[in-house]
């Protein structure tokens, strides 16, 4: 038994020390095998490949795609006559070097696109600043790629990364617009909004009213209502009382006693001072009597 035991030990420890020597390299990807937190080697070619178990050795994988940077804000620049426009660029770019790029970059994508963001926005000041506005959208804006783009690769080349494209998608003048025109659109706008504020709060009343109304009328009713159903409530019990007085007038007062007893010594606690001798206790007396008269009656 303990031979079995430590066979099946033995083959799990080797299943794993084999599952931990093996991994596979997607085409779209590179590897980095770290050897102790060090880069052992770069694997480009996919396929299987073998190392060491952890942690001896561990595998980074990078994507070796064509990444694309697309932002939707616009950024502001300024010409050469000083004037403000809004421009919108995409970048199309790739890992060339993934050694590099791990080690300038600790293989963090969003740190490549934030650098790359900023390395584009600089060499695209630099660029337009030398240019007017009409060079800038029409006249050399194939050149403003060309420029912006060498500059780019240049930069990107110190950190692993190839440029693929870099274009401008979008240029637009920002004109200036005196502060008039927007003081005439708020009071506009203020006044449409008290416009509608004023009839809104004319339909609010109006509203209201009704309802009022509706309540009134929809508890005036219920009120009719009930005083009827408790009339003819009260006119039923009338004539309920008034027929069992008819068949048995003694059984009646005596029925109606009892309820006046059960009314007044609800718990122990209930005290009343009463001559003994009064009409109250009369049925305490003569109890046996009245319940054999009223059998005989009844």
């Amino acid at each position: 038994m303990n031979r079995l035991v430590t066979l099946v030990i033995c083959v799990f420890v080797a299943v794993w020390l084999l599952m931990s020597t093996v991994f596979i390299v997607d085409q779209r990807q590179y590897a980095i095998v770290f050897a102790l937190g060090e880069v052992k080697n770069v694997i480009r070619d996919p396929g299987l490949h073998f190392k060491l178990p952890p942690p001896f050795q561990n595998v980074l994988y990078l994507d070796r795609r064509i990444l694309t940077i697309d932002t939707a804000d616009n950024d502001r620049f300024i010409t050469a006559e000083k004037k403000n426009i809004l421009v919108d660029t995409f970048v199309k770019w790739r890992i060339a070097d993934p050694r590099l790029y791990f080690i300038s970059l600790g293989g963090d994508e969003k740190r490549a696109q934030d650098r790359m963001s900023q390395i584009v926005k600089a060499a695209l000041n630099e660029e337009i600043t030398k240019r007017t506005v009409r060079e800038v959208i029409s006249g050399e804006r194939g050149a403003v790629m060309n420029a912006l783009q060498v500059k780019v690769e240049a930069e990107a080349k110190q950190i692993g990364l190839e440029i693929v494209d870099v274009r401008l998608k979008r240029v637009d003048y920002v004109e200036q617009i005196n502060n008039s025109v927007y003081d005439r659109m708020k009071s506009e706008r203020v006044r449409v909004a008290n416009e509608l504020r004023s009839t809104g709060s004319a339909e609010s009343e109006k509203i209201r009213a009704d309802a009022d109304r509706q309540r009134t009328v929809i508890l005036a009713e219920a009120y009719r209502d009930a005083e009827k159903i408790r009339g003819e409530g009260d006119a039923k019990a009338s004539q309920i009382y008034a027929q069992a007085f008819s068949q048995n007038p003694e059984f009646y007062k005596f029925y109606r006693s009892l309820e006046a007893y059960r009314a007044s010594f609800k718990s122990r606690s209930d005290v009343m001072v009463l001559d003994p001798n009064s009409e109250f206790f009369k049925y305490f007396k003569g109890g046996a009597t009245v319940g054999s008269t009223a059998g005989a009656k009844k």
